[in-house]
């Protein structure tokens, strides 16, 4: 049995993770939960920022998500809250997203929509979790790419300061600017 709050916990943590909401929305749709799953699938379709998939093998799961299927999902809870022009115009929306020459699953979603049959929506496969690999949990410590901040370029000769602060008052005499500089 699946829980909504361990995918609302999910979500709180990256807000922005569109297969947190599309598996929440799947989740939600088994629970009877209408309006909140039509809501994540809507939150997961945004997420995906007009991308036609998203790859999370990088995450460590080994899931392409793609918009399609959020399409087709949501034309599914669409069709349990009785929205069947709605789930219609999603499902032609769907189609535009879908590979060129694999419209027949989209096909007959439509036609089951037109006879006003309820779509089973899609998932991400069951067993499918988030695993990072090992090498990469390791490597979470924060590491120092940039170095040590120096100054590349000064007006005041044999400047060694290194960092960057406001600026140091000056000390009488140490540097007098020629005549040339003033100009």
């Amino acid at each position: 049995c699946f829980s909504p709050q361990a995918f609302d916990k999910t979500v709180a943590k990256d807000n922005s993770l569109a297969v947190g909401f599309f598996q929440r929305g799947f989740v939600h749709l088994q629970l009877e939960m209408y309006e909140e799953a039509l809501a994540d699938y809507h939150m997961a379709f945004r997420h995906l920022r007009k991308n036609p998939f998203i790859d999370y093998k990088q995450l460590g799961l080994r899931h392409i998500l793609y918009a399609w299927e959020v399409l087709y999902s949501t034309a599914a809870a669409q069709c349990r809250l009785q929205q069947w022009q709605e789930a219609r115009v999603t499902l032609d929306k769907a189609v535009v997203w879908r590979p060129e020459g694999r419209t027949a699953i989209l096909d007959m979603a439509l036609e089951r929509v037109q006879d006003r049959l309820f779509l089973e929506p899609m998932q991400v496969p069951l067993g499918e979790f988030f695993r990072p690999r090992k090498k990469e949990v390791e490597q979470l410590d924060s590491k120092d790419f940039l170095g040590k901040p120096k100054v590349i370029s000064s007006i005041i000769p044999n400047d060694e300061y290194i960092g960057f602060e406001p600026l140091r008052p000056q000390k009488q005499g140490f540097y007098e600017p020629s005549a040339d500089a003033v100009r």
